[in-house]
């Protein structure tokens, strides 16, 4: 790996030499264990631990097939998907593996009784398989998490309605919380040149669903004037949410839970900010029982930041908890977007305001490939940026997943894979120093 390390490191390898680099027999990958599915039984969600179950692993290099590409980790991060694969909820993914092992003899490489997490990074090419000719060894990229096998119709014309469709590193094995990586070319994309590695990681699964979510009409088809609710407006999908509003002439009500997350969203650029737990809102009176006058209340305040209108756009991702409030802030016509159920899965929601009003839920899943090349195009052209906090080492990754986990984190987390320190890999010191203020903003709060 060292002869690999020094390679990328160097001014004068050329993409002959990359390609002429021997490849270890094995690499250094955070895993799960299929053997440990069960070690959190009985325990509340809360209380379990990735730092137990995960590991940092010497694991074989997975072969190279067709339409696919090694690649030489610099840097990943850590998305919930790595959470919920840590803790083995909603359930184990060896399942998924198990499935995708049986689509054929070349899938077989994924049912492992280990599980490689991840579903981001920053890299160098170093092998390609039969069929590739957009990508080359030493090409420096970053990857999407879409993985799809495309021989049905239905998912050409929008890919994330492929019935192959899989989230790598969460749904499929050789993730990029990794030394090396397994990738379908088509996952690759030019990495931003005005970034370093661990910068350029932590956009790619979360800018690319928010993106779909909030821009593309695949999602919400966001245009200028429109009031966006963003729940979580610092987090991960959240803070890019937040940039896509700002940046398309949208208007975003922010929602947060702290003054220091208030802060990081003014920011941004945001004006209109609920501090949900300084206001005071709780919308379930119990575990089974929501408070409409705290919609009622919720809305009101809305109101007075849009001078008197509606939410047309909600941008959902806690779930259960805010679900039946976002159902009821939504104007008439309006669209509620969802990608994920971080406070539970179970939805609930006056069905009268959604039917009576000609309300649009919508759901959504990342992102298809021309949306998460789009979405790492503004990257690029510093238009977006990306929302990274905190750099762990590979060998912290639990540490890292448990930040996440808990909430104790802002923005996106991100992990050094085999670069060696922060702030390498910068290929553009001119582009970078115009958006060095807004590439460092949530290291700064």
């Amino acid at each position: 790996m060292q002869e690999i390390l020094d390679a990328i490191q160097s001014q004068d390898t050329s993409a002959a030499d990359f390609a002429a680099l021997p490849l270890p027999e094995s690499y250094r990958a955070v895993t799960v264990h299929k053997d440990e599915t069960e070690m959190f039984a009985g325990l509340a969600t809360r209380d379990k631990d990735p730092r137990k179950s995960l590991h940092l692993d010497e694991v074989p290099v997975p072969e190279l097939g067709p339409g696919e590409a090694l690649v030489a980790v610099m840097a990943s991060s850590v998305n919930y998907n790595s959470v919920w694969t840590s803790i083995f909820e909603p359930l184990s993914t060896f399942g998924f593996l198990e499935r995708y092992g049986k689509l054929s003899d070349l899938t077989k490489r994924h049912d492992l009784p280990y599980h490689i997490i991840g579903s981001d990074l920053a890299g160098v090419v170093l092998r390609t398989g039969p069929g590739v000719n957009a990508w080359h060894p030493g090409d420096e990229v970053v990857a999407h998490c879409l993985s799809v096998e495309l021989e049905s119709s239905d998912g050409h014309n929008d890919t994330m309605l492929d019935p192959e469709q899989r989230i790598w590193g969460f749904e499929t094995n050789f993730g990029g919380l990794a030394e090396i990586a397994l990738v379908k070319s088509n996952q690759l994309m030019p990495k931003p040149d005005h970034l370093s590695w661990e910068e350029a990681a932590a956009p790619g699964l979360v800018n690319s669903t928010a993106y779909r979510q909030l821009v593309s009409r695949n999602g919400a088809g966001m245009k200028q004037g429109d009031n966006v609710l963003i729940w979580g407006a610092s987090g991960g999908l959240g803070s890019y949410a937040t940039q896509f509003a700002l940046a398309g002439g949208a208007n975003p009500i922010c929602v947060v839970s702290s003054p220091q997350k208030a802060e990081i969203c003014r920011s941004m650029g945001a004006e209109a900010i609920i501090d949900r737990n300084a206001e005071g809102y709780k919308f379930w009176k119990d575990e089974r029982t929501q408070d409409p006058k705290e919609w009622k209340r919720f809305g009101k305040r809305i109101r007075e930041f849009t001078g008197g209108e509606d939410i047309d756009i909600v941008f959902e991702h806690p779930g259960r908890e805010t679900f039946g409030a976002s159902v009821y802030v939504t104007r008439k016509g309006g669209t509620i977007t969802t990608c994920a159920s971080t406070s539970g899965y179970m939805h609930e929601y006056d069905n009268r305001y959604l039917w009576m009003s000609l309300k649009r839920i919508i759901g959504s899943h990342f992102a298809n490939y021309r949306e998460a090349w789009e979405a790492n195009r503004l990257i690029a052209k510093g238009k977006i940026h990306p929302t990274l906090s905190k750099v762990y080492s590979l060998e912290d990754t639990g540490q890292a997943a448990y930040d996440v986990h808990r909430n104790l984190h802002q923005g996106k987390v991100g992990v050094l894979a085999l670069a060696p320190e922060e702030g390498l890999g910068v290929r553009d010191a001119e582009k970078r120093a115009l958006h060095l203020d807004a590439i460092n903003r949530f290291r700064d709060i």
